[in-house]
């Protein structure tokens, strides 16, 4: 199991000042989590409103980020760091920060980077196994330390430089401790919306979907896909979408390829059977059915799913339903979290106080970022109502359109 205590980004995009996303619990309560080892209990949800352009996606985005440069600074960062800091006063000139806190069966793991676009400046990583904290490896500028034991990893050094991370380097070996953290961090789902950095493949891609109603090639194997097979089909009829089956056409395909998959969803009125060729399906029904087969390797794997604009192009009820697969226990058996950005204000009354974040923009054009729960603490609970309260404005993150020259300039007021 490995879940998403906290994250931490500064300078990146449009965040300037250090923001947190925590997933630690403010309170108890059934669909919480609770880590003795960590002295906390971590939510399975995180969702983030606001405006638009006030850095809902970038905060998704910096982890993201954070994740793309593990998988690749070894081979793609010959020339320059693709880091993306903030554009104004001076900041694209200074590093920007990231800091990521993961559980990882049983053990608390922190990493830490300090990059720019020329240098690493700082990298480590430390983990907790007894409860405090020890270090893996430091990095200062090009002088790496590792812990006592590690030596398996002395061949890092020789292919370190300035724009590399030891992460990088270090996945290439068998060593168990980096090892486990860095496919902890590649394993996290990235899928939907813009802030997908490379196509995902395997258990966390669209293609998956498909993967569930195709032939089984393990016959050991049939009972379970017989029985995800089930769940799929479920969660379609979940949508009421009217579609009962799914039949997969295959065709010859190309070196790369050599089967397609073209899916046929087969939609049911009475006793009539009709299957709908995909590309005529609607943009809901599509998204959604993309979704399936990423959605149920995360419940089943308990990986940690990122998902920009929720609701792009599905209805308010099924997002609900999508929240609730994430916070219900019998349906999230293994600690998988979700968390995504949304308009949907709907998903407010979903979600408790220490599960919401907002985000806006101060006079600087900077993101500022909070937690629902820093406002009125204990008042605002999930018996109140939520989304009222947000669209009146109590808790800010609400796009300002009462500027009269720009309401003049439109012609809504004299």
């Amino acid at each position: 199991m490995r879940v998403l205590i906290r994250f931490e980004v500064e300078n990146f995009r449009s965040i300037l000042g250090p923001v947190e996303l925590s997933m630690v619990a403010v309170d108890e309560r059934p669909e919480v989590r609770a880590f003795p080892k960590l002295g906390a209990s971590l939510v399975p949800v995180a969702g983030i409103f606001g405006p638009n352009a006030s850095g809902k996606s970038n905060v998704l985005a910096a982890l993201d980020w954070l994740r793309w440069s593990i998988q690749n600074s070894l081979l793609n960062w010959d020339d320059e760091i693709p880091v993306e800091p903030f554009a104004f006063g001076g900041a694209d000139s200074r590093d920007s920060s990231f800091a990521l806190e993961l559980e990882i069966e049983g053990v608390r793991f922190e990493y830490l980077l300090d990059v720019g676009r020329e240098r690493v400046g700082y990298e480590a990583l430390f983990h907790y196994p007894e409860g405090r904290r020890r270090r893996i490896f430091e990095r200062e500028g090009n002088d790496l330390v590792f812990q006592r034991g590690l030596g398996e990893l002395s061949g890092a050094r020789a292919l370190l430089t300035d724009r590399s991370l030891v992460l990088s380097i270090v996945r290439r070996f068998d060593e168990p401790e980096t090892s486990a953290f860095v496919r902890a961090v590649l394993r996290s789902v990235v899928f939907g919306g813009r802030i997908r950095t490379l196509p995902q493949r395997g258990h966390y891609s669209a293609d998956s979907t498909l993967l569930l109603f195709g032939p089984s090639d393990d016959k050991d194997g049939g009972a379970d896909q017989d029985a995800e097979r089930r769940h799929a089909i479920a969660l379609l009829q979940l949508a009421d979408l009217g579609i009962t089956d799914v039949e997969i056409e295959e065709s010859q395909g190309n070196p790369r390829e050599p089967v397609i998959r073209i899916p046929r969803l087969v939609h049911s009125v009475g006793d009539q059977r009709l299957p709908f060729e995909y590309r005529d399906e609607s943009a809901g029904t599509r998204t959604w059915f993309q979704l399936i087969g990423p959605l149920l390797a995360a419940l089943r794997h308990g990986a940690i799913v990122l998902f920009d604009e929720l609701d792009a192009s599905l209805h308010p009820t099924l997002t609900a339903q999508l929240v609730r697969l994430f916070t219900g226990t019998t349906s999230n058996p293994n600690g998988a979290q979700l968390v995504f950005t949304s308009h949907d204000t709907n998903l407010l009354n979903h979600l408790n106080r220490d599960e919401v974040w907002l985000t806006e923009k101060d006079a600087n054009g900077a993101t500022r970022f909070a937690a629902l729960s820093d406002f009125a603490g204990e008042r605002v609970r999930r018996s109140a109502n939520i989304e009222s309260g947000y669209l009146s404005g109590r808790f800010g993150a609400l796009p300002d359109v009462s500027r009269p020259e720009v309401l003049r300039d439109l012609g809504l007021i004299g």
